[in-house]
């Protein structure tokens, strides 16, 4: 089939380079501007070195994108990690229309951060949906589903990587020979079960020590590795990123405020919640590089008794 691929960044390229390899023929890639300074988006890099033919517009809601698409004239649009606006009226122009890959389970978590507020809501499993993209953020009528299941102790990266993601592109594959087929069904979103979550940036990941154990476990998760959940130390931002949970059973455990440090090891910090105390593995100065909490403890002259905010 003729491909009109929408995306960017490492889940971009690898579904791009998926259609490739089973021998579609990609038509022309649509990539946002790479921005000044930024790391090339390799997605644009791969079809560039593949010799297909890159578009990089301001915006996809001109007159611009629609005529490229159709010169183009492909079978099948796909959309694969998109951050830009892209119209009705663009994604129509393909002979079978245009699919998207969404993780999570629509309609619930529609928006920009699904992963990180599924985890950090404390979610059992989530998924990915196959959908017809429409004018309306995440809306539009579902053509697939796959289920995964959240670990308890697994972090973003974890869930994302080893699961999200190579799930998502073999969905974009499945979904795409069952919508050029005609083999495929659309079911609408029910609108009584949707929710919608936006971006997942530093005011959402700080950290409230006085919040109870499980809540400060699944906020430092659904941040590893980004944005990194964060707290002030001696009034430094520190950014929290692998950490084990454990549980307090009485109150002769209690070591102190929500907040202290309860206990320094050779490679960890402890730290007071509601309901038990967090250990922390590894962080990251605001100014510095990631490293062990108890090297960073040592280095910073921390004892116990110290508080986080």
């Amino acid at each position: 089939m003729r491909i009109a691929f929408i995306g960017q960044q490492d889940f971009g390229r690898a579904t791009l380079d998926a259609f490739l390899e089973r021998g579609d023929e990609v038509v022309g890639v649509f990539c946002r501007p790479d921005k000044p300074g930024a790391k090339p988006d390799v997605l644009r890099v791969d079809a560039e070195a593949r010799g297909l033919k890159v578009f990089q517009f301001d915006s996809l809601t001109d007159g611009q994108a629609e005529e490229a698409m159709r010169q183009l004239a492909p079978d099948l649009g796909v959309m694969a990690y998109v951050v830009q606006f892209a119209p009705q009226a663009l994604l129509n122009i393909p002979k079978h229309g245009t699919i998207q890959y969404h993780p999570s389970l629509l309609p619930r978590y529609r928006g920009p951060s699904a992963i990180n507020w599924a985890i950090a809501r404390g979610e059992a499993h989530t998924g990915l949906t196959i959908f017809r993209p429409t004018d309306g953020l995440d809306e539009g009528p579902v053509i697939l589903q796959k289920t995964c299941d959240i670990g308890p102790d697994e972090t973003l990266g974890e869930v994302y990587f080893n699961k999200l993601f190579p799930m998502g592109v073999s969905a974009l594959l499945e979904a795409a020979d069952w919508v050029v087929s005609g083999e495929h069904q659309e079911i609408v979103q029910d609108e009584a079960h949707a929710g919608y979550e936006g971006w997942f940036h530093a005011g959402e990941s700080r950290i409230n020590w006085c919040n109870h154990a499980d809540d400060v476990y699944n906020l430092i998760r659904a941040c590893n590795p980004a944005p990194g959940a964060w707290t002030l130390l001696e009034g430094k931002k520190v950014h929290i990123f692998d950490s084990r949970k454990h549980p307090v059973r009485k109150y002769g455990d209690v070591l102190g405020k929500p907040g202290d440090i309860a206990r320094i090891t050779e490679t960890s910090i402890l730290i007071n919640v509601q309901g038990g105390q967090i250990e922390v593995l590894k962080l990251k100065a605001e100014d510095g590089k990631k490293m062990s909490a108890g090297d960073y403890a040592r280095e910073q002259g921390l004892v116990i008794g110290h508080r986080l905010h």
